[in-house]
């Protein structure tokens, strides 16, 4: 296949429904090694990445070999508005929202689900889900009218997207378990310990969480901070929230 064809065969891939944009090495690494659907992968040296792979990831050499097809990066260029500087992207194909579900809502979670209330940052709903891929939350859930797997999300994840479930929910579709709902006026966070089941809810560093979310609350918790500090960075607060989780399990 010829550069001209395999251009337009990105571009009716990129159009199916699902597809989602694996920039970087390490999104796409991580996409099969926790085995996404990844239909695609380009890049400007093809043996660059294969040795690349060998140095980092010997566990996913075989699939790059059979996946990786090289073109100029002049052409990769005009695939992406900004190509990473590894010179790899992908395409794969996102789960189903029935399998998100499936799992979200599993009757025996050994690990909380994460609720991100209408976040607005792309980057950090990234590093959530890169923190929930690290720590073995069962998921994360965001509201609100954000694409949880929009491409710079899965940047900020390192595609980490596919570790866990990932999916984008009204409060009124939820999974069931307690819901734990971190604001100021809660409990302190050393005082009590969260159930492997429970839903562990952020809101936004400027607005925190909504009325109706505190009131859906099973228990409010508080980090305490310093006087004088308004808030903390969202993926530092579910990295606490999650270490705390983790570390009642030892």
């Amino acid at each position: 296949m010829g550069d001209e064809e395999l251009v337009r065969a990105w571009r009716a891939a990129e159009r199916e429904p699902g597809a989602v944009l694996l920039d970087g090495f390490h999104a796409v690494k991580h996409a099969l090694r926790f085995e996404g659907d990844v239909r695609w992968v380009l890049t400007s040296d093809r043996g660059a990445l294969l040795a690349l792979a060998a140095e980092l990831a010997g566990d996913v050499v075989p699939a790059l070999e059979g996946l990786a097809v090289e073109l100029p990066e002049a052409v990769l260029r005009t695939l992406v508005p900004r190509l990473h500087p590894t010179g790899v992207m992908a395409l794969g194909v996102r789960p189903s929202v029935g399998a998100n579900l499936a799992v979200l809502g599993g009757r025996a979670r050994r690990a909380p689900v994460v609720v991100l209330e209408n976040p607005r940052n792309l980057g950090n709903v990234g590093a959530v889900i890169r923190l929930a891929a690290g720590f073995g939350a069962t998921g994360v859930v965001t509201t609100g009218d954000l694409d949880p797997w929009h491409p710079n999300v899965l940047r900020g994840s390192a595609g980490l997207h596919f570790a866990t479930a990932v999916e984008r929910l009204s409060l009124s579709e939820l999974p069931s378990g307690p819901l734990y709902v971190l604001d100021p006026e809660g409990t302190d966070i050393r005082d009590l310990a969260f159930p492997d089941d429970a839903l562990l809810a952020f809101g936004t560093e400027r607005h925190g969480v909504s009325a109706e979310l505190k009131a859906r609350a099973d228990r409010l918790v508080a980090v305490p901070m310093q006087p004088g500090v308004s808030s903390f960075n969202l993926a530092t607060s579910v990295a606490m929230g999650l270490f705390h989780w983790m570390s009642g399990k030892r």
